[in-house]
């Protein structure tokens, strides 16, 4: 594999590599604001400036300028080498690159950095990006001197609200150009352009438009100061308070991967970010899925319910299996959830078969809008996995509505509240009794004698399997909120009631079960969808 140095490191770089992506790949850090490795090149923030060395016998191009002569208190003409954007360099084999180890390289980052920090208000106390802003970063480890500059600087709009998810502040705006590109070429919706120049530039949205579509806050994310917040989480939390779990969003069939952020000292969940993976989301997540962590905190099933009233988790156990006792097996039903996880879904079938439950079925939450980049109309994280680890014998809501128009079924054990066809609510429980595992509030949870509060995606380890049939695991953020618990370990608890024997006691034996029971493997073949 070619490769070329830098600051005398080996980087093995791919056709069509530039110097930035190649190091990027291995892991080694050339500082950059406006490169991003999923938009194009602008190469407008010069931070990226390296030093190329010349071939053996040829000369360096060198460039006239004029630098302060401390001693004489004068300008002197001096030479210096041409430096290049590493973003926009293309890589070649047995090049060899100075960044760091270039003294020209290091004093035009730092000359950058002072440049972009002339008028910056340096709000830093109030701002959400603090504790996760490059200017800061790198005015700590490019420049880390005192501003030189006494005039007013100059001043900008401040708090625009460019549409309903995202506010621009001009002043902090150091026209890096990635929220415009995010706009034209992650969701093909060129709102956003640059106007003025020099430094009266900022960003605006076309006239009579707003930043409305499904991708206005990765414009938020990629935005390397506080330019661009987010109206869901602006001034919510303090991002050094914040801890982070490696998660897949639920919102769809895509399963993007995610991490989860989360303040432990209140245990509330704040925001989603993406997670980079190639194979499914590359660096992107849609406007819909990254809210979607609000439904963690919303309209929640807390406490275990009899008939409507509160009771505790053994008395609501108890009522449970008095149900399914009585139940003929022939007249009782099984019904999976495609937004739960594998694990809560194989182990409510190893309960059915345990008590010889003969009907399966699945259901979920609505569809919703789709489109060609990553959102799925298929709004069920774990499709794939339910069908898989039924054997592709579960049916759909509308044969378990047949079933009980006809008189079917006797009982319903359900797992989630949510049904896919919201007009086909009216026809539960239709004669049957219902126990149900909810999460939150709905038509299941609605029509159910017995509901056992079931615990979120986001309170426990799961793993689900996307449209693409890959396989994902999503770690616990946060502990399980009020009395509820993860959905296998109220069935856990059920089985003990019903003095059934399940084939696994442990969450890990369970995994692997879920695993081996038809749930697919991850698909190198397929096409990740998006882009860069």
């Amino acid at each position: 594999m070619p490769s070329f140095k830098l600051d005398d490191k080996d980087i093995p770089f791919e056709a069509g590599d530039t110097i930035i992506r190649a190091a990027h790949r291995v892991g080694v850090d050339v500082p950059h604001y406006c490169w991003h490795p999923g938009l194009s090149v602008a190469a407008n923030c010069r931070m990226c400036l390296v030093e190329i060395m010349p071939p053996p016998g040829r000369p360096a191009m060198m460039l006239d300028v004029l630098a302060w002569d401390d001693l004489h208190q004068t300008y002197v003409p001096q030479k210096k080498p041409k430096l290049q954007p590493a973003c926009q360099q293309a890589a070649a084999d047995g090049m060899v690159v100075k960044s760091q180890s270039s003294e020209h390289a290091v004093k035009a980052r730092s000359a950058v950095q002072e440049l972009l920090l002339l008028n910056h208000p340096v709000d830093c106390p109030i701002c959400d990006q603090a504790g996760e802003c490059r200017l800061q970063d790198y005015w700590l480890e490019h420049q880390a001197s005192k501003k030189r500059m006494r005039d007013e600087p100059v001043h900008k709009p401040k708090g625009v609200v460019f549409g309903p998810t995202i506010v621009y502040d001009a002043e902090r705006c150091i026209m890096c150009t990635r929220c415009v590109r995010v706009s034209a070429e992650l969701a093909k919706d060129p709102v956003l352009s640059m106007r003025e120049r020099g430094n009266l530039n900022e960003i605006t949205v076309a006239p009579g438009r707003q930043l409305d579509h499904n991708y206005t806050l990765m414009t938020e994310y990629v935005c390397p100061v506080g330019a661009l917040t987010s109206s869901d989480f602006r001034f919510k939390a303090r991002v050094w308070f914040l801890r982070s779990a490696r998660t897949t969003c639920v919102g769809c069939a895509t399963g993007c991967s995610s991490f989860t952020d989360f303040d432990p000292r209140n245990q509330h969940v704040y925001r989603y970010r993406p997670r980079e993976n190639a194979a499914v989301n590359k660096y992107w997540m849609c406007d819909e899925g990254m809210l979607d962590y609000q439904r963690i905190h919303q309209n929640r099933v807390l406490e275990p319910r009899y008939k409507g009233e509160g009771v505790s988790d053994a008395a609501a156990l108890g009522k449970a299996a008095d149900i399914l006792k009585g139940a003929s097996p022939q007249k009782t039903a099984i019904l999976l959830s495609a937004q739960h996880s594998n694990e809560d879904n194989l182990a409510l079938l190893d309960l059915g078969k345990a008590i010889g439950a003969l009907q399966i079925y699945y259901t979920g939450r609505p569809p919703g809008p789709s489109d060609d980049i990553l959102m799925s109309e298929d709004r069920n994280p774990n499709r794939a996995g339910v069908l898989a680890l039924s054997g592709g014998k579960a049916k759909p809501l509308a044969d378990l509505v047949t079933a009980l128009k006809d008189g079917k079924i006797g009982v319903l054990l359900a797992l989630g509240s949510a049904i896919e066809n919201p007009s086909q609510a009216s026809a539960l429980p239709g004669g049957a009794q219902v126990v149900a595992l909810s999460t939150h509030e709905g038509p299941i949870a609605a029509a159910a004698a017995v509901v056992l509060p079931a615990s979120s995606w986001a309170e426990a380890d799961g793993t689900f399997v996307n449209r693409t049939g890959m396989y994902q695991e999503s770690d616990r953020v946060i502990a399980p909120q009020g009395r509820s618990r993860p959905a296998f370990r109220w069935v856990q608890e059920l089985a003990k009631v019903l003095a059934v024997n399940l084939p696994w006691k442990k969450a890990a034996e369970l995994r692997t079960a879920s695993q081996s029971t038809g749930a697919a493997a991850p698909s190198p073949s397929a096409p990740p969808p998006g882009g860069e």
